[in-house]
């Protein structure tokens, strides 16, 4: 090696060469693949009619032919792993035509065995067709990069007579079509309008290629494939939100020589979710300006290179531009079944009211509908990670609700919903320099914020760990099933999640049952009060029961946060308040209506037709909520606004009875 690393010390060689599960499959079809042949095929094509018409300048349609090879070759790359699709043919198929564009002098199934040889003589000087850029001089670069088809057609001559007749025959088929195409544009006047469409194009491409595919994971490695796989070639940190797109995973290239069928989209994930068991192996890493990393150093630098995240564009959610909850009809984009009871409702917000939606993670939706001549309001949390620009709901039937059932059972994409502004408090603020324990205990439908929540922590907090507990009867009810799995795929070195079972006797027995503090504390490998922040969100028996045993463990009440669907039933005592004038402000206007003894600051808004924004009147919800400016009042129970909103002088508005003759409250705040 040219750069002195320290190594770990040698693993005995059967555990040095034990090869840990990817997790990840070969997929019936890659549509990752799909869009990007697709993408591809549609910019090269603009790209020739572009040069056949001279609509643009050559420089222009050449980058853009340049770029679509480029892209084309990943799919010429996954086919012949056949990582594509699990039928073989489809494969086969992909890769054919991606091959005509990329280097039509040979075939397919030439090029593949090709590459497979340079998996199995990684670094093995001649028996390596790739070592023709790997192990060149640096002066000699610039001329071997764009020559790299060269050493692929002189390894096929060497081993011509092990080939099938037919293969042979394909490729030298291409190669007399190439030629013959290069020579009648010649003869014809037409070789600069073949250059730029093609000629150039192809050997750019193929320049960046043998570059950032060859040279950049390969280049000082002294280890050959056979002798140590994990020191054949490498991963290339730092960057990654540039590098990882831009060279379409391949900074991950040592994932790939490990596990040469995951498709290209992939490496990254079977990365994570086996890091310390590559460490272990002494893997070969490099920084993205070169510096080689031995394990140790590598952990150190993930550890400082966190510190530099804010200096990377980081996808911070921003609230809603409303100052108070409006009404909008919006329409629906899609109903998608999860359960055979509930359904995911993703909602098509239009681009004016884009600022209005936007949300935090945890935050809800409330829904006004009218169903057989009658308004119904009712509350739903968000389930979308608060990055992703997308807005839905998940929507469980229960016994005897109105719109439940009608979601479930009759609503339809393009139907049209009267949606309030998002509100709620339920998820706290997210920092993506922090590195914190999260835990989560969510029973049927109170996974949807809890969703929220997740995704967005995972995405924005990438040093953050969390643990959900999820309830159900069984497996069949379990909304939401195949997104957690998802999730926990993707995430599986940072996020946990326990199924627990009411309902399936043959569900394993330590997590059969109804969630409690006992269970929790068995399943969780670290201290109750070493939690940073609880999240709490089903049925109220359950979310009051964790969050009073937690308070018991000692565990600090602002670190627990509860949502509840609908709160307990409100006190039928309301004797001793007095007579009020309460002044409510609301869209920049003020309205000053008398209130009755007993009756809440909500309850005198709506008999005074004032549009106020509520949603569960149990004081759970958090839609309610304004700012008090002058009087006071007292709440039944708030199960929605933290200790700090209450400091700062937010009420539940169906919660509070006035206490003062006079009150204020501004819904504006």
């Amino acid at each position: 090696m040219s750069t002195t690393t320290q190594h770990s010390p040698p693993l005995a060689a059967a555990s040095r060469h034990a090869l840990p599960d990817s997790g990840e499959r070969v997929p019936p079809l890659s549509w990752p693949i799909v869009g990007i042949f697709t993408g591809a095929l549609t910019v090269f094509g603009a790209s020739t009619w572009a040069a056949l018409t001279g609509t643009v300048h050559a420089i222009v349609t050449i980058a853009a032919s340049s770029a679509a090879i480029f892209v084309l070759f990943t799919v010429l790359h996954d086919a012949s792993h056949y990582s594509i699709s699990s039928h073989r043919w489809v494969n086969v198929a992909f890769g054919r035509v991606a091959m005509f564009f990329v280097s039509p002098l040979i075939s397919f199934k030439s090029f593949a065995f090709i590459h497979i040889e340079h998996h199995r003589n990684t670094n093995d000087g001649e028996s390596d067709p790739d070592h023709f850029v790997s192990a060149a001089p640096w002066w000699q670069l610039p001329v071997r990069f764009p020559a790299m088809d060269l050493p692929y057609i002189s390894f096929l001559v060497r081993n011509v007579r092990r080939r099938p007749r037919a293969e042979v025959l394909e490729t030298a088929t291409l190669m007399t079509f190439s030629l013959t195409v290069i020579v009648a544009a010649a003869l014809t006047g037409q070789l600069w309008t073949l250059a730029v469409i093609c000629l150039i194009p192809g050997r750019v491409a193929m320049f960046v290629l043998a570059w950032w595919f060859d040279w950049l994971p390969h280049h000082d490695l002294e280890d050959t494939q056979r002798e140590n796989r994990y020191r054949a070639t490498r991963n290339r940190v730092g960057s990654e939100w540039i590098l990882t797109p831009l060279l379409l995973s391949q900074n991950y290239h040592l994932v790939h020589h490990l596990h040469p069928s995951i498709p290209f989209y992939r490496y990254v994930a079977a990365w994570r979710r086996n890091e310390a068991a590559y460490l272990e192996r002494d893997s070969a890493i490099s920084t993205v300006f070169g510096q080689q990393l031995d394990a140790a150093q590598y952990r150190e630098w993930k550890r400082l290179n966190g510190k530099l995240a804010a200096l990377l564009p980081a996808r911070m959610p921003r609230s809603s531009a409303a100052r108070h909850a409006s009404t909008h009809p919006i329409p629906v984009n899609s109903v998608e079944p999860l359960t055979p009871g509930s359904v995911k409702v993703t909602f098509d917000v239009p681009d004016h009211l884009s600022d209005q939606f936007r949300f935090r993670a945890g935050q809800n939706l409330t829904i006004r509908h009218r169903i057989g001549g009658r308004e119904v309001r009712r509350n739903y949390s968000i389930c979308t990670s608060a990055t992703s620009g997308e807005l839905a709901i998940g929507v469980r039937h229960i016994a005897g609700g109105m719109f439940s059932r009608f979601a479930v059972e009759t609503l339809r994409a393009g139907d049209v919903l009267e949606l309030m502004t998002p509100t709620g408090s339920f998820g706290a603020p997210l920092d993506p320099l922090a590195r914190r324990d999260y835990v989560a205990v969510a029973a049927g439908s109170g996974i949807t914020p809890i969703l929220s929540i997740m995704r967005t922590t995972m995405e924005i907090e990438t040093e953050s760990r969390f643990t959900l507990f999820y309830g159900n009867r069984t497996a069949e009810s379990t909304m939401f099933a195949t997104e957690l799995d998802e999730l926990e795929s993707r995430y599986a070195d940072r996020l946990g999640i326990f199924h627990i079972r009411s309902g399936e006797a043959h569900h394993p027995a330590a997590f059969r049952g109804r969630i409690d503090l006992a269970m929790v504390q068995r399943l969780l490998d670290n201290d109750l009060t070493s939690i940073d922040r609880w999240y709490l969100c089903g049925p109220a028996d359950l979310v009051t029961t964790m969050r009073d045993d937690l308070t018991s463990e000692a565990v600090p009440t602002e670190r627990i946060h509860l949502e509840l669907f609908r709160g307990p039933n409100r006190s039928t005592h309301v004797d001793g308040f007095p007579n009020s004038e309460v002044t409510i402000t609301l869209s920049g206007a003020d309205h000053t209506v008398e209130l009755a003894a007993g009756d809440t600051v909500l309850e005198s808004a709506l008999k005074n037709n004032i549009d106020a924004p509520y949603a569960c009147l149990g004081g759970a919800c958090g839609t309610c909520k304004a700012r008090i400016t002058t009087g006071a009042v007292s709440m039944e129970q708030n199960l929605a606004l933290t200790a700090a909103e209450v400091d700062a002088g937010f009420i539940l508005t169906c919660q509070s009875h006035p206490t003062t003759p006079t009150v204020a409250v501004d819904y504006d705040s």
